[in-house]
């Protein structure tokens, strides 16, 4: 029996099915699993998240007529734009441009941009796609994508960008392209990850630290418990979270709601209706769990982080309303099986939930989430380990 194909080589044989052109090399870049801080990225925050081994591959060969082609296996009908027209492409929201190719398209408009480049002196390409990052599942197979293009169009145009400027030609692409209002999290995420270790990022300033999470030392894994129930993030309540923080932030007379201390809660709750209140109330408390997780790593390491990750995940259910039955079911079955500490993560209003489990337990937790969605007469949850991975980059 022949074995499945990789993701990089269907990447490869996706792009000998466009071109006899030879390829130029292929790159790739990881989804992402967020620890913990979800939400606080737009609101100037700190979030704590890490590259994981799933990846989003691209294959690349050059064109000679000004073109760029792109085609992925989740849709082989390829789209194309001429790069004079590139610049221009996204000044229109009816640009007609279907959503996955507005990620590539988009960062290569935002790459341009970011370089100023003159898109005569660049040179036409055909990018082929493949990727194993879940999608829908809050792993942010987006930045994945976008990761593994600006890394492609950084080497093949020689445009000299910064990983964290690629990071942020992502973002710029996902905003403004594709029209989902996120924050850079999940761009720092894939193209700065580590081995083992985590990125503490400052939303704010965009200063980052790598941090050891020590997992392996521990006989920890962390489980992603993926429940199936989709979610999009350009759509309803995860535009909705956002307009209320900007709201109570201008409310309570600060820039952002990384501006407030848990001091300023009281205040808060005076001056807002309850709705708003309990958003502002899970930024502030979110960041100081964000802070408090990076100081027990690094002074007691990830035996000692369980509870911050119940207390968050309690937060972004009751507070910010964004957990699913599904998602509650993933995490209490996870706890009550023996997980040190269990949240969603993402966007939330579906995708998937963490647990940080002891090794010998792995199976047993996996096991009683998927009972536990039997019992409730949920669709099964796949669930899969995530291990801290390097970042974005060129692998061939």
């Amino acid at each position: 029996m022949t074995e499945p194909q990789t993701a990089a080589a269907q990447a490869t044989t996706l792009l000998r099915t466009l071109t006899d052109a030879a390829a130029e090399g292929a790159w790739s870049a990881p989804g992402r699993a967020n620890l913990i801080g979800e939400h606080t990225d737009y609101n100037e925050g700190f979030v704590l998240p890490f590259a994981i081994q799933h990846r989003t591959h691209v294959a690349a060969a050059r064109r000679a007529d000004g073109v760029v082609r792109v085609v992925s296996t989740f849709d082989p009908i390829p789209v194309e734009v001429r790069l004079d027209d590139l610049p221009t492409l996204f000044d229109r929201p009816d640009h007609g441009i279907p959503e996955w190719a507005a990620y590539p398209l988009g960062v290569a408009w935002a790459a341009i941009a970011a370089a100023g480049a003159a898109p005569g002196a660049l040179t036409g390409l055909d990018l082929a796609f493949a990727s194993d990052v879940a999608i829908g599942a809050g792993l942010s197979s987006s930045a994945a994508i976008e990761g593994a293009t600006a890394s492609a169009l950084d080497d093949l145009w020689m445009l000299g960008l910064t990983p964290l400027a690629l990071a942020q030609v992502g973002r710029r692409a996902e905003n403004e392209a594709v029209g989902a209002p996120t924050g850079i999290m999940d761009q720092v995420a894939s193209m700065l990850g580590r081995p083992d270790a985590a990125t503490f990022l400052d939303c704010r300033t965009l200063e980052t630290q790598s941090v050891d999470l020590g997992f392996d030392a521990a006989g920890l894994r962390l489980l992603v418990i993926d429940t199936g129930v989709s979610h999009s993030h350009a759509t309803g309540g995860y535009r909705e979270r956002r307009a209320s923080c900007e709201f109570g932030a201008a409310a309570l007379g600060v820039p952002a709601l990384r501006d407030l201390t848990i001091d300023d809660l009281p205040r808060a709750e005076a001056l807002l209706d309850d709705v708003t209140f309990r958003r502002v109330r899970h930024i502030v408390t979110e960041n100081d769990r964000v802070l408090d997780t990076v100081q027990i790593l690094r002074e007691r390491g990830p035996l000692a982080i369980g509870g911050l990750l119940v207390a968050s995940h309690a937060s972004m259910r009751d507070d910010f309303e964004i957990s699913v039955p599904e998602l509650d079911t993933a995490v209490e079955a996870a706890l009550r099986a023996g997980a040190l500490g269990a949240r969603m993560t993402g966007g939330g209003f579906g995708g998937a939930a963490i647990a940080l489990v002891p090794d010998a337990l792995r199976d047993a937790v996996a096991d009683a989430a998927v009972q536990a969605f039997a019992d409730r007469g949920y669709a099964a949850p796949h669930v899969f380990t995530v291990t801290p991975s390097r970042g974005a980059g060129r692998d061939a």
